[in-house]
């Protein structure tokens, strides 16, 4: 929907609204005043006499021949009726008798307030009411200019209602203007992004109703964006570094044996073979470098499903690995259960035993899991104070490992790995010597993680 549809509609939706409501009042306000005249007109029929005193008027001065209307219509008008076969008496213009009328002169209605009409079509405002047995009087009084009163109050009220109806629609494409400039911003700010790519783009958050939240969720959106951007960006830029020096040392390797057979002079048997140790050994590392680098990847973009598992049994599986590799691994576990991914788990828990063994003597290692926390300890030389708020950045090796095999991403993959599950990790200095690293896992000792945590 663009801006000008959604502004039309709700221009649109403010001045129905605001119509029905002058509309409502208008025909509320018409109706009260009707029935307030029909009250007045009601009460001055019978002239405020009793019975009596009306019949006793009304057959001095009735006649049994009505009189004419005049030139300005009849005033008044009153006449006796009978529920026999008694002749009509008259004072003015001959009303039009209903049956309803001739029920009320026998008794079977009581006084009656109608509409009604002279002979000669005049509308009048009537009053029936019985004033002796058999008989009732008709008193009447023109409904002309009470008519006239309010259809000219009907007009007043209609235009009222018009021109409210007109300020309605100017008032809502005012408030439709002021009420969508915040989404215009933002859609401006949308559009600007989608065809500079700049995710730097802010929008200024004011108060604090819905579109000041949905900026503010925007804004968020963008600074998450422009983050990933530039991990991404710092992940090739460091991954492009980092495959330069193996891919140098193979082709300069490579070049070396290719010069040899060119011209003829062979290698020394034990240089060869310590060059091509060489070519496999970069190999080996720049397949395990292009490995973290896809791990890293997947982390960044794809999310597994996460299930309920036994994390001791996922460190029982990383533990027998790194004994594989030549790891002495002394263990302590008790279960417990997370929701995680198991193959992320068992590659983290593996790199942290593998970098323990790296600079443990003799590859020794302890691994303790109690109450959700693993513990990984070596007997190695530790790290510098310095260095601990670096080791789980993306390809960073402490002085002492540059010279060891690795990747420099190995810590970087098990934070991730941890950060997906909800868990954190740290690495320090133990006490009595070497270094120990410390992952917290929310779970619990039995099964039910998957619960407690949607709980």
């Amino acid at each position: 929907m663009t801006r000008g549809s959604l502004r039309t509609r709700l221009t649109l939706l403010v001045t129905i609204a605001v119509a029905l409501a002058v509309a409502i009042s208008a025909g509320s306000c018409f109706m009260i005043v009707r029935k307030q005249l029909y009250e007045q007109l009601d009460h001055q029929l019978g002239g405020g006499k009793n019975q009596h005193e009306q019949l006793e008027g009304l057959l001095k001065g009735c006649s049994p021949e009505p009189r004419a209307e005049d030139h300005y219509g009849p005033q008044y008008s009153t006449q006796v009726i009978y529920g026999d076969d008694r002749p009509t008496c008259y004072d003015g213009p001959a009303l039009v008798v209903t049956e309803e009328d001739r029920e009320v002169a026998v008794g079977k209605r009581g006084r009656h307030y109608h509409n009604g009409l002279t002979e000669d079509g005049t509308q009048m405002r009537i009053l029936t009411e019985q004033v002796g047995h058999g008989m009732a009087v008709m008193d009447a009084r023109p409904v002309g200019e009470l008519r006239d009163s309010l259809q000219g109050m009907a007009l007043l009220l209609g235009g009222v209602a018009a021109l409210g109806v007109l300020l309605a629609a100017t008032a809502g494409l005012l408030i439709a203007r002021a009420a969508l400039r915040p989404v215009g911003r933002l859609t401006r700010a949308v559009e600007h992004i989608a065809q500079t790519e700049d995710l730097g783009t802010h929008i200024p958050v004011k108060g604090s109703d819905e579109i000041a939240r949905l900026s503010s969720s925007f804004n968020a959106m963008t600074t998450a964006l422009a983050g990933s951007r530039e991990r991404q960006r710092q992940l090739v830029a460091d991954a492009g570094h980092e495959l330069r020096t193996p891919l140098t040392t193979l082709r300069t390797n490579i070049d070396l044996l290719l010069r040899s057979e060119q011209t003829g002079r062979s290698l020394d048997p034990g240089a060869k073979e310590r060059l091509l140790v060489n070519v496999k050994a970069q190999f080996a590392e720049l397949t395990t470098l292009v490995g973290d680098l896809l791990q890293l990847a997947r982390g960044d973009t794809d999310h597994e499903p996460h299930v309920e598992l036994a994390f001791h049994e996922v460190v029982t599986a990383a533990v027998e690995r790194a004994r594989l590799r030549g790891a002495e691994v002394t263990t302590e576990l008790s279960p417990w259960y997370v929701v995680g991914n198991a193959a992320s788990l068992e590659r983290a828990v593996l790199n942290l035993m593998d970098n323990a063994a790296k600079f443990s003597p003799g590859g020794q290692v302890e691994v303790r899991l109690r109450l959700g926390r693993l513990t990984v300890r070596d007997h190695g030389p530790g790290l510098a104070e310095e260095d601990l708020p670096h080791v789980f950045e993306r390809f960073w090796r402490s002085p002492l490992a540059r010279g060891l095999p690795g990747s420099g991403l190995g810590l970087a993959i098990v934070a991730q790995a941890v950060k997906e599950a909800g868990g954190k990790v740290a690495l320090a200095n133990a006490p009595d010597g070497g270094a120990i690293a410390t992952m917290d896992l929310p779970g619990t000792a039995g099964r039910g993680a998957e619960a407690e945590r949607l709980a």
